[in-house]
């Protein structure tokens, strides 16, 4: 579905990323795996639009998209949801959700997009008029997954999903990632929490100071002397 081949990428005069490749399957879950600043972030900014790669290519479905605008890019089918819940904090929950359906396919099919959401996301239906800014970090944090999915993707990016959470709503965020693997969408997932990630993902890339250092399934990768002892501290 996914093929990022040989991406460099770069902020101004800084380099990030060198030579990065990874691919993601259809109805995959798929973990990025690193420390803070190896570059995870800028990889999914490249995938959408955001940032430019230097050199490289990325094609998605067949089709060439490094070079397109953002928006281009997710009418093909692809959704990030960033790091933190950031959503529009002085709209409502159903302004920020509608906000997701701007794609022309998407917005023919909102209203049916709408109850889906609700369905994974009771709680946000609890909160439709209420404004975005006065929603626990969880509730933030759902409405960003919810309005993600309200562009009817075919790949959603999650970058740091559990940022910040109790573990509770953690379990129950991993347990909507795992729902939405069943009913068709492919998944590309950057997490903190490496076990837990791991123990999802079906494969897994670890990115080192802007490199593919090490790449597997993830039962494998679980195993590994050197990601047990560099991220799982065993």
């Amino acid at each position: 579905m996914l093929q990022v081949r040989d991406i460099a990428s770069r902020y101004g005069k800084v380099q990030v990323l060198w030579d990065v490749s990874i691919e993601v399957r259809e109805a995959e879950i798929v973990a990025l795996v690193g420390s803070n600043g190896a570059g995870k972030t800028t990889l999914l900014k490249t995938i959408t639009g955001l940032l430019p790669p230097v050199s490289g290519s990325i094609e998605f479905l067949g089709r060439r998209i490094d070079g397109l605008p953002p928006h281009a890019i997710v009418e093909l089918g692809i959704s990030h949801i960033p790091e933190g819940g950031r959503v529009f904090p002085d709209m409502t929950v159903h302004e920020n959700l509608e906000m997701g359906a701007y794609p022309p396919n998407a917005w023919k099919e909102k209203h049916k997009t709408f109850e889906q959401v609700y369905q994974l996301f009771p709680l946000l239906k609890e909160r439709d008029g209420q404004l975005a800014r006065t929603l626990s970090g969880g509730e933030r944090q759902m409405l960003a997954m919810g309005r993600g999915l309200m562009s009817r993707p075919r790949l959603c990016l999650f970058d740091e999903p559990s940022y910040g959470l109790a573990p509770r709503v953690v379990a129950e965020l991993f347990r909507i990632i795992r729902d939405l693997r069943s009913q068709g969408i492919t998944i590309l997932l950057i997490e903190q929490n490496v076990r837990h990630s791991l123990e999802i993902a079906d494969r897994a890339y670890v990115l080192e100071n802007g490199r593919v250092c090490l790449a597997g399934a993830c039962d494998e990768l679980l195993h590994s002397d050197y990601v047990r002892q560099a991220y799982l501290g065993l």
